[in-house]
């Protein structure tokens, strides 16, 4: 009888053992896979109990926010203006979000050790949990002015701007776009198909072409070239001849490099000023060539190109090209070839000029506060890189400033303000239609903005108004006259 009792003790006692391990793997192993599985409808509903924080725009337009409703899932999200902020605000989904939603995510929903006391405080009345609020770098102006703009130009493309004295990002529109407010519903159902149906569609409504991919970036790029050779020796500048062949003999290659519809640029020797005014292609290449690849690179990456970069989404990074031959350096050097570029950057450039040779790191959030209001973190600019000498600095914007008043880009003109910029047209595949671009700033003598805009497939080949010139840069002087109006 003992023997019985003693062998259902043993029994008992390693059945318990059994259940408590499986106990401590179910809390300290397995916890974290369980609350994420699909299946955990509990997770589910508890994800729309927490009241988000909201997102606003320049400390005043509210661009997400989360309403309590009567219904099973207590807060739904809604994005007021949805399609304009899509590409930074990003959606709150039923298992993921995007953008500023995921990258602050845990301020948003409440979850941050920042806010500890506030969740006790929340536990202790009752009240459902409360996110932080984050109010972004974006000027409402601005932004809209961007929308409008590109919207009204037909296609596909994107428009970036910094204010260069401390990086905020202004405005940040990637068209074509979409609606967050579809993607953030409760039925997983539709928001998954409407999903499947945006990421198949072949004009990408949901890329940020701003920081997520990357473009040739044409004759834009020749500010770098331009830059490279002014570092180089310190007693050129603006008026320094240099040689301007109409075509540019490429080593190794019959396939040789010449000006813009074969045109001439000037008689041979023209200044530096006046190639970049008339946008040659044949001074750029020979200056590439006799600088080298290494140069050309090093002078790209003293502007920020190839760094690790969070805004605080990830950033795509921007490349001169793997080191060929001399002739890929030409073409590189005039921002064709493997020069790969995102907008993003290309307004860094623009903006560290205007900067007086400094590269300031571009961040969209601005404060952060709690549910009361108070500021837990608020941004803090700081320089991301020393691109070119204050004096060089000062010759590009000078040739810039004419590439505005006397060269390609005269219908960036604004009255009253001096603007500085750089047109680009960008060849592409072979029987697509080149991208138009145009890096600006303004006003030059003391830049409140710098910008840079692509527009896909946005230039016909022939001339005239459909260049970098004639359809980035009116979008370019729109939005700057948004911020400085």
């Amino acid at each position: 009888m003992n023997r019985t009792i003693k062998r259902a003790a043993v029994a008992c006692l390693a059945m318990f053992g059994l259940l408590m391990i499986n106990v401590n793997v179910l809390q300290g192993v397995r916890a974290q896979s369980l609350s994420d599985d699909a299946r955990n409808t509990r997770n589910f509903y508890e994800r729309y109990a927490v009241q988000r924080g909201r997102i606003t725009a320049g400390g005043k337009v509210i661009v997400a926010q989360s309403k309590e409703t009567k219904g099973d899932f207590r807060f739904l999200r809604e994005y007021p203006e949805g399609r304009l902020y899509a590409h930074v605000t990003g959606f709150f989904s039923p298992e993921s979000e995007s953008a500023i939603e995921r990258s602050e995510n845990d301020l948003l929903d409440g979850s941050s050790a920042d806010l500890l006391l506030q969740r006790g405080i929340d536990l202790f009345t009752g009240e459902p949990t409360r996110g932080a609020n984050v109010d972004l770098t974006i000027n409402p102006e601005a932004q809209k002015a961007a929308y409008d703009a590109l919207r009204e130009s037909g296609k596909r493309g994107a428009v970036v701007a910094i204010e260069p004295k401390t990086g905020g990002i202004l405005a940040m529109v990637s068209l074509p776009t979409y609606d967050p407010a579809e993607l953030s519903g409760t039925n997983k159902s539709e928001v998954f198909g409407r999903y499947d149906e945006l990421a198949k569609d072949k004009s990408q409504p949901l890329l940020n072409r701003t920081i997520e991919n990357t473009y040739p970036p044409g004759s834009t790029f020749k500010v770098v070239t331009a830059a490279a050779f002014l570092e180089d020796d310190s007693s050129r500048g603006a008026d320094t001849t240099v040689d301007a062949p109409q075509v540019l003999d490429l080593p190794n290659t019959t396939a040789d490099l010449p000006n813009y519809g074969g045109a001439a640029c000037g008689s041979g020797q023209v200044t530096l000023r006046f190639a970049l005014e008339r946008s040659c292609n044949t001074p750029f290449g020979k200056i590439g060539i006799d600088l080298g690849h290494e140069a050309m690179g090093e002078q790209l990456e003293k502007f920020g190109a190839g760094k690790p970069l969070a805004v605080p989404m990830s950033v795509a990074k921007s490349d001169f090209g793997p080191k060929e031959d001399a002739a890929a350096v030409a073409q590189a050097s005039i921002g064709q070839r493997s020069n790969q570029m995102t907008p993003l950057q290309m307004a860094m450039i623009a903006a560290g000029i205007a900067n007086e040779g400094v590269v300031m790191k571009p961040y969209l959030v601005n404060k952060i506060t709690d549910p009361n209001g108070d500021t837990i973190d608020e941004a803090d600019p700081e320089e991301f890189s020393e691109a070119v000498s204050s004096e060089t600095a000062g010759e590009l914007t000078d040739m810039m400033i004419s590439v505005v008043a006397n060269g390609t880009a005269n219908r960036a003109q604004i009255p009253g303000v001096q603007v500085a910029g750089k047109t680009g047209t960008a060849e592409t595949a072979q029987g697509q239609q080149p991208h138009a671009w145009f890096i600006s700033f303004a006003p030059a003598n003391d830049p409140k903005i710098a910008i840079a805009v692509m527009v896909e497939s946005g230039a016909v080949r022939g001339g005239g108004e459909a260049t970098g010139g004639g359809t980035a840069a009116p979008i370019a002087k729109a939005v700057m006259e948004a911020v400085l109006k």
